[in-house]
């Protein structure tokens, strides 16, 4: 099942930016989540949603600025980026979940977009 992210680019501190990931049909009943990585770090979880949208979790560094989202009829899900710092640039990954709450481990995820760079200047 392909997953395409885009939306990422350049921005400077401070600033917003609003990322987006078609799933296609197949994800509509599972939970998404979004993944970053940096160069020469490991990924790292960013924000999951529930399959009906009706619950989130976000990693304690984007807690209060990041808000995900998902529109099922568009099978789209959305991260909104707020009060951007250079540390939140990375490569961004959208990834289906394996069942309707994943949580934040990485291994509850079993398919992964292409990913999207975000880059936030200072």
């Amino acid at each position: 099942v392909q997953l395409q992210a885009s939306g990422g680019g350049l921005v400077q501190a401070g600033g917003s930016l609003r990322v987006s990931c078609v799933a296609g049909r197949a994800f509509s009943n599972n939970a998404m989540g979004w993944f970053r990585q940096a160069p020469g770090k490991e990924r790292e979880f960013v924000a999951t949603i529930s399959w009906r949208g009706d619950g989130a979790l976000y990693g304690d560094s984007v807690k209060g600025r990041f808000t995900i989202s998902r529109d099922r009829a568009k099978n789209t899900v959305y991260l909104q980026m707020n009060s951007l710092k250079p540390e939140d640039t990375a490569v961004y990954y959208c990834a289906g979940g394996r069942g309707s709450y994943s949580g934040k481990s990485i291994n509850n995820y079993v398919s992964w977009g292409q990913g999207t760079l975000v880059t936030v200047s200072s």
